[in-house]
């Protein structure tokens, strides 16, 4: 089977080099940092990630995955060098590619097809591949947290560009049997963007009809379960929130937003996608106001952190977004999410959600873990100071909250 080297051991580096060693293929995977890298040997993740851990557990244990700090090493004998480096959010909202730039003197010398799995700019792969003497495919990955395992191993598509069509077809040949599209390079690069985007906007579109709906006696969710029987619009992320956060929509939609100025295109949409989610924890925290009043010194409790449920991912999460909302207006806040066991900013990580909710006069439900909607609502109603529930996300049964004494702030759509 193929050798592959894997640069970075980061959620997506971490995630390809598991899955290709479960796969069958000899993988090295380097990360810079020794303290994650001992940890990984050990078969020890940080991440909270569904069956991520068994496979490196396995990996390491048949010898089919071993980790080092020597980008060099991971590269010797390797048909295929995989980059999986961060590109963060620039100064002036562009990728930041200088992790990427930093290790590409190291790659030429292995003589193996270089495959840029980063999301990285349009062009990106382009100017590597006329710096480098090696072939250069772009590969991007499209991997939920929380189904990333799932992602790799079952993929719905995957996206090749390349102007070599055999490194192109020995990359295809990596991976299970799936759709798949081989491009340029360009248009690999933008698939991610666009897909990733489209998906912003949807989101962001569904906020607004939300909003709508409040000030229109509409209910959403009977508008988008209208929606969705639209085979042409789909059933998928028509579920109105707090806003959208994690590693990637933030920081993707404005790479996109500043290589379309960048181009000279503009793009009216993407702007009015970020700006309307950079709006919607100022919602929630108006609603918070109208149910408790003044927030200076109120007890607010917080139900999930996260940016979405099923990861410990804390990446521009609107939760927080929130939190520090609440916090500037003087709001004393209590917090409990499944994956999170510290405190974080201005909140006051509790053990348990019962113990957030104890003495506040709201409790907002921020992430969509399903444990939320399973609550014992009378323990619930009984320890708060007022009890009054803002549920951004629509995921607690209503009858029985509301049954409980609680009253129940929905999101698009009113509650008796």
């Amino acid at each position: 089977m193929p050798r592959i080297g894997v640069i970075g051991a980061g959620y997506v580096g971490l995630t390809t080099a598991a899955c290709f060693a479960h796969l069958g293929h000899r993988v090295v995977c380097a990360d810079v940092d020794e303290r994650k890298v001992a940890a990984l040997r050990r078969a020890e993740i940080g991440a909270h990630e569904p069956r991520l851990a068994e496979l490196v557990e396995e990996g390491v244990r048949t010898g089919g995955l071993s980790f080092t700090t020597d980008n060099t090493e991971a590269l010797a004998d390797a048909e295929f060098a995989y980059l999986c480096l961060p590109t963060p959010t620039g100064e002036h909202g562009e990728a930041d590619l200088s992790a990427i730039d930093a290790v590409l003197d190291q790659v030429e010398p292995a003589g193996c097809v270089l495959v840029v799995k980063s999301t990285v700019p349009i062009g990106t792969a382009d100017r590597i591949a006329r710096a480098q003497r090696v072939p250069v495919v772009s590969n991007p990955e499209f991997l939920r947290e929380g189904h990333a395992v799932d992602d790799f191993l079952r993929p719905q598509r995957i996206v090749v560009g390349a102007d070599d069509e055999t490194a192109a077809r020995r990359v295809l040949d990596l991976y299970p049997d799936a759709p798949a599209l081989v491009t340029d390079r360009a248009s690999a690069e933008l698939v991610k963007y666009a897909s990733n985007c489209f998906l912003a906007m949807k989101l962001s579109y569904v906020n607004s009809l939300a909003e709508l709906c409040e000030r229109a006696g509409a209910d959403i969710d009977d508008v988008t379960e209208g929606m969705r029987l639209d085979e042409r619009i789909g059933a998928a992320f028509l579920r109105p929130g707090p806003g959208w956060g994690g590693s990637c929509f933030p920081k993707d939609t404005r790479a996109l937003l500043s290589t379309s100025d960048d181009a000279h295109v503009d793009f009216p949409l993407l702007r009015a996608t970020i700006d309307t989610n950079e709006r919607q924890a100022h919602r929630v925290v108006e609603k918070v106001r109208e149910v408790t009043g003044p927030l200076a010194g109120t007890r607010i409790g917080l139900l999930g952190l996260t940016f979405k449920a099923g990861t410990d991912d804390l990446r521009d999460s609107p939760a927080l977004a929130v939190a520090d909302l609440l916090a500037g207006e003087g709001a004393v806040l209590a917090g409990y999410d499944p994956c999170v066991t510290r405190d974080i900013g201005p909140v006051r990580v509790r053990g348990t959600a019962l113990d957030a909710a104890r003495d506040a006069s709201a409790l907002v439900v921020l992430t969509e873990w399903p444990e939320f909607a399973e609550l014992d609502w009378p323990a619930v109603a009984a320890g708060m100071g007022r009890p009054v529930i803002v549920d951004t996300r629509n995921l607690l049964p209503v009858d029985k909250v509301t049954e409980s004494g609680i009253r129940l702030v929905a999101t698009g759509r009113h509650v008796d």
